[in-house]
């Protein structure tokens, strides 16, 4: 027997719809590519994306076409993010920080029909313009600010605003199979040419509920929130859907990511909540700490990306009153897996049980399924001990990556393969130990880079550290320390060193430090370890000829 509800779509417009209806007078403040702040209501902006669909029908965008930017977190790209799928098509962000060849590679494999750009890429458009098949690049600006672009003799260019003018706002917002395609977004390609991930409307709206539950982000009618992850790196974590889905404020900081700018954009527009990798929330806590300024109305961030330093938690707590929580995801997850938010009975633990419980990734949000496995492919025991392969399925999990020829994906069970290594405990508490690329494999055993990266980066004296696996005469590979000093401040690696003593087997220990003046990143901001692997992984063995 069938029930008698009602079953309706899970459309990504129906967020936005609500919004205008529900929160029409709440507003999404940006920090333009000029430099300005610009204002609107999200019952406004809703007209706008209703306009903005007409004008990418008047380009030939047709239902399943892929529509690409290269965009900072803004207005109109949050105009895109909803008119693309709104009329059946696909938003395709792309991360203009990677190379531009795969750049040029995912603009292709995705076949992209039309592309929106920000004024500050007309170098990069110029180089990708003769090695795309894209027909129209729109430049994401008014006509006081439009600049000259040299193109492809079949590629035609256009002034946003300009398209925007011509065009009427009186579209419908459709009804369609929930499972369509909505957004496409490529992994950074560390590893071999980027892949992407194809999302619905469905696993989209899923997320997007998810995330703003009170053990996850917890956002708020009241909240104003900063999205200081990209909106082209996993669609800057659902927090463009997750924001007008319960009505909070979005506040957009463009190109303008350091210390002082963000704390300043945090101040002036009362910012509650905010999320980003972990080198962001450095940068913003030595300037704090040299300026002496404040955030006066903050109340947590979250960190992803990458391994949270202990430092971070524990400074902007003390120091700022900010509850910084961990997260962790990835790109074939939507992105977000597990939160760190504690569990009732967690008060009878101890200051310091509590706090190393912190330092994990957290607890799988409903709908992610867990299980770490051995490399036979047998579960292992969620006893917080055992590590092993960390495997994921659920309502927003990758089946397989996007195009024909591309390989990998889930299993014939629906568990994908992570890359990470991990713990789980009985609470459902997961501890990324390493990434499995990452550990350092020491005579057969296992060693966890992040937890020697962890140590380092609280030393008073380093900025930031790495850890990689260098090749070892003797044991296969040993740990090696590069670290990169603070401003002004000197390193001694034996003074280093004996930091380790006490929270670490002595096994462990790096078996060498280097200071350099600065650490490779991907294009998401994650420490590039394929880089330094490339260039330092055989200094033990260097060093044991000479």
């Amino acid at each position: 027997m069938l029930s008698l509800m009602q079953t309706r779509p899970l459309m990504i417009s129906s967020i936005i719809k609500h919004a205008a209806l529900n929160h029409a007078t709440t507003e999404i403040v940006s920090r333009t590519v000029e430099d300005t702040i610009h204002r609107i209501s999200y019952a406004a902006i809703e007209v706008r994306m209703r306009r903005l669909v007409r004008v990418l029908q008047r380009l030939g965008v047709q239902q399943g076409d892929r529509v690409g930017t290269l965009a900072w977190n803004g207005f109109r790209h949050l105009e895109l993010y909803y008119a693309a799928p709104g009329m059946g098509a696909i938003f395709h962000t792309i991360n203009p920080r990677l190379g531009t060849d795969d750049i040029a590679f995912i603009i292709e494999d995705a076949g992209d029909a039309v592309l929106f750009a920000e004024t500050s890429f007309v170098g990069l458009i110029e180089a990708l313009a003769p090695r795309t098949a894209v027909r129209h690049i729109v430049m994401m600006t008014d006509p006081a600010n439009m600049p000259e672009v040299k193109l492809a003799p079949n590629q035609t260019l256009h002034c946003y605003e300009t398209l925007m003018a011509a065009a009427d706002e009186d579209y419908e917002w459709p009804e369609f199979d929930e499972l369509t395609a909505a957004g496409l977004c490529y992994t950074s390609g560390t590893t071999g040419r980027p892949k992407g991930v194809l999302y619905s409307h469905r696993s989209t709206l899923l997320h997007a509920f998810a995330v703003t539950l009170p053990d996850t982000f917890g956002l708020r009618s009241a909240d104003r929130v900063l999205p200081v992850v990209p909106m082209f790196h996993v669609n800057a974590w659902g927090l463009p859907f997750a924001a007008p889905m319960v009505g909070a404020a979005l506040v957009m900081a463009g190109r303008h990511l350091d210390g002082a700018s963000l704390a300043s954009l945090m101040n002036s527009e009362r910012v509650t909540f905010s999320a980003g990798v972990p080198t962001i929330w450095l940068g913003l806590l030595q300037h704090l700490r040299a300026s002496g300024a404040r955030l006066d109305t903050v109340k947590s961030l979250v960190i992803g990306g990458s391994a949270c330093p202990p430092m971070l938690i524990d400074v902007f707590a003390s120091e700022y009153g900010v509850r910084v929580d961990h997260a962790w995801g990835m790109t074939e997850m939507s992105p977000v897996g597990t939160y760190n938010k504690p569990k009732a009975g967690e008060e009878v633990l101890s200051a310091a049980e509590q706090r190393q419980r912190r330092l994990g990734q957290g607890r799988p949000l409903f709908g992610v399924e867990m299980k770490i496995v051995d490399d036979t492919g047998a579960t292992l025991p969620r006893d917080g001990i055992a590590f092993g392969n960390l495997m994921v399925r659920g309502h927003w999990v990758c089946q397989r990556y996007y195009g024909d020829n591309a390989s990998g994906g889930a299993d014939e069970s629906g568990w994908f393969a992570t890359g990470d290594v991990a713990t789980l405990d009985a609470d459902g508490f997961m501890t990324i130990t390493d990434r499995s690329k990452d550990v350092v494999k020491s005579g057969g055993e296992w060693i966890s880079s992040i937890t020697l990266e962890n140590i380092a980066v609280a030393h008073p004296s380093v900025a930031e550290a790495a850890i990689i696996a260098a090749h070892h005469p003797k044991w296969d590979e040993r740990p090696l320390l590069l670290v990169v000093p603070k401003s002004g401040m000197t390193i001694d690696p034996a003074e280093l060193l004996a930091s380790y003593a006490g929270h670490v087997p002595k096994w462990w220990l790096p078996d060498g430090v280097l200071v350099v003046p600065e650490l490779p990143h991907t294009a998401t901001g994650k420490l590039n370890k394929l880089a330094l692997r490339t260039q330092y992984g055989q200094h033990f063995l260097n060093n044991a000829a000479e």
